[in-house]
């Protein structure tokens, strides 16, 4: 145990986080060919740009006549993706805190500092890219007071370049504790990850804190009560199959079952037989703030989505799902998630990894209603919405949003936030020109563009953290519509009062935009409580059929053209409307 190392890499996004991973496997010659992918290996990963899921790899490394291992938890850097963030702290004894020398600590770093501190985890900072060749002496002052160092603990380096490589692996053996678990003591083990394979079963990655894990082993998840016995174990380095492991370690074994349900990440592994260890982390202690429904286009892949959400439920345990069942699209599952870019993911991982073409609804957050009769109803689906006449009243999700920018931009932030029905808390200012704000804003307003348009207004100089702080009353209308007079379920979306026109307006034109034309006219009609808002119209495709008319009385021209409303109105009311599969991605981005 003296001879482990396990540490991870905790940094904004784009800060250099993968290419400071690769270039610490290169160094040690755990990779020996230039595959720059070989973490972030996922094709939604290589074109984004981003870290989605953490990827554990072991690394054998000499020093001082003494061969280390050293376990480096890959983690990612979107605000969405924290807790996968926070699974990796809590495996290591150590992290690195990487800031981009010309971006500054930013807030997200902030907060899973803070978490690292608040696990008593030993922090090594390190700045990067300093190739550039800018002077980052406010860089080093702003680490020094973060984490209340000297200029001596911060680690300088290129990871673009491979500067600092050798030093910073020495620092990480040196500083780093070895993990202080004990052998002799009952089993205890945490999941770090999992996933499907086909031919094996499932692949589940854990970490043991105490005690020893061999072949034949009986084990009980304490979330589940379920017991296996394990017939197959190994060690991540090339895979090798052992026949124990030992406190301190990470290694994986392959669960050989059908039911995806009994593996969840987070879980905590004892021996059979325990019934004394507690839980190392709540697994359900992560909140979905973005709900949705998704449908599979095709009726007949209904039970290869589920198969698909149940594998992806496996490999992403942040996300929840149950059964739904939609008029206008038939069955399909409700789900929700962390936030918007969370979906995003997760639909686009169901289209190319099953290759299963789905519908979603519009995103809708979770609101509280209090009933007249006391009593209070959570509901994420406005299908859910009880009879106006039984509510009291209505309170959606705030959280706590703090931007940390330049103060130049404080204007233009502060008009946007509000504008977001955001309210003002107060600010601090970390230096001259660097400053904090705090606002608490509807999460409804900012699930859909909130951080893209923050960055495009400060020119990419801000970063977000947010919280969520609770519910707050406010005056939440469910809006319904109706295309061709059909109610669809699926367009129903709440909203802000104030804001209701607006979000139904926009909607309207958008589907008049996408929705193809027929032979007769089809309107679009926006509702609050049976009352018509907004109303658009697609225009029919129109036949000249007076045409063949040279002259004569104007009633012959009348009676064709009688003849042909009376045949459209007929077929209105026959009349099938096709909605495009591109009309329900498209909504999504109404904001």
């Amino acid at each position: 145990m003296k001879l482990i190392r396990n540490f991870c890499i905790i940094a904004h996004i784009d800060h250099g986080k993968s290419t400071l991973a690769y270039r610490i496997l290169k160094f040690t010659k755990t990779i020996k060919n230039n595959k720059k992918k070989l973490l972030d290996n996922m094709e939604l990963e290589i074109e984004k740009g981003i870290t989605i899921k953490n990827h554990i790899v072991q690394i054998k490394y000499k020093y001082k006549n003494n061969i280390y291992t050293l376990n480096l938890i890959d983690t990612p850097g979107h605000v969405d993706f924290s807790y996968e963030v926070y699974k990796s702290i809590l495996a290591c004894e150590g992290a690195l805190l990487l800031i981009d020398i010309s971006k500054n600590i930013q807030a997200q770093t902030i907060s899973n500092f803070n978490f690292a501190i608040k696990k008593n985890k030993c922090i090594i900072p390190v700045l990067n890219k300093i190739d550039l060749n800018i002077n980052y002496d406010n860089v080093i002052k702003d680490v020094k007071k973060l984490l209340k160092c000297s200029d001596k603990d911060i680690v300088h380096i290129s990871a673009k370049k491979g500067i600092g490589i050798e030093k910073l692996i020495k620092i990480i053996i040196e500083k780093i504790p070895s993990p202080n678990g004990n052998i002799k003591l009952p089993l205890k083990a945490f999941i770090i990850d999992s996933y499907y394979d086909n031919y094996k079963g499932i692949k589940v990655y854990f970490r043991i804190f105490n005690g020893i894990l061999k072949i034949n082993d009986e084990i009980k998840f304490l979330s589940n009560k379920k017991i296996i016995k394990i017939d197959n174990l190994g060690l991540l380095q090339n895979n090798n199959n052992n026949n124990k492991i030992y406190a301190g370690n990470v290694g994986y074994f392959i669960y050989k079952t059908k039911n995806l349900e009994d593996i969840n990440i987070g879980d905590t592994i004892v021996s059979s037989h325990d019934i004394k260890t507690k839980s190392i982390i709540k697994i359900n202690n992560f909140k979905q703030m973005v709900f949705l429904s998704i449908y599979p286009i095709d009726n007949k892949d209904y039970k290869n989505l589920e198969k698909a959400i149940k594998k992806l439920k496996l490999n992403d345990y942040s996300f929840s799902y149950s059964k739904d069942f939609s008029n206008s699209f038939g069955f399909g599952f409700r789900c929700g998630f962390l936030g918007i870019l969370h979906f995003e993911i997760i639909k686009e991982r169901i289209l190319r990894e099953y290759n299963i073409k789905i519908i979603t609804t519009i995103p809708n957050v979770k609101y509280k209603i209090i009933l007249k009769n006391k009593n209070k109803k959570f509901i994420n689906n406005p299908l859910d919405l009880p009879n106006k006449n039984d509510i009291s009243y209505i309170e959606e999700p705030y959280i706590k949003i703090t931007i940390l920018t330049y103060s130049k931009y404080i204007g233009k932030i502060l008009s946007y936030c509000i504008n977001k029905r955001g309210i003002f808390k107060n600010q601090i200012y970390k230096s001259l020109n660097r400053i904090k704000l705090k606002f608490y804003i509807p999460y409804s307003e900012i699930i859909y563009d909130f951080y893209n348009q923050l960055k495009s207004i400060t020119k990419g100089f801000s970063s977000i953290i947010y919280k969520f702080i609770g519910y707050k009353q406010s005056n939440i209308v469910k809006v319904d519509i109706y295309i061709n007079y059909i109610l669809i379920d699926g367009f129903s979306f709440f909203a802000h009062i104030d804001k209701a026109f607006i979000k139904a307006k926009k909607l309207c034109k958008q589907l008049k935009e996408l929705i193809p034309k027929k032979q007769f006219k089809i309107p679009i009609q926006a509702y609050i409580y049976n009352k018509i808002i907004v109303r658009e119209d697609i225009s029919p495709f129109r036949k000249d059929v007076t045409s063949k008319c040279y002259g004569g009385d104007i009633s012959r021209k009348m009676k064709l053209l009688n003849k042909q409303k009376i045949g459209k109105q007929k077929m209105r009311k026959i009349g099938k409307i096709d909605l495009p599969q591109n009309i329900f991605f498209s909504l999504i981005n109404i904001e």
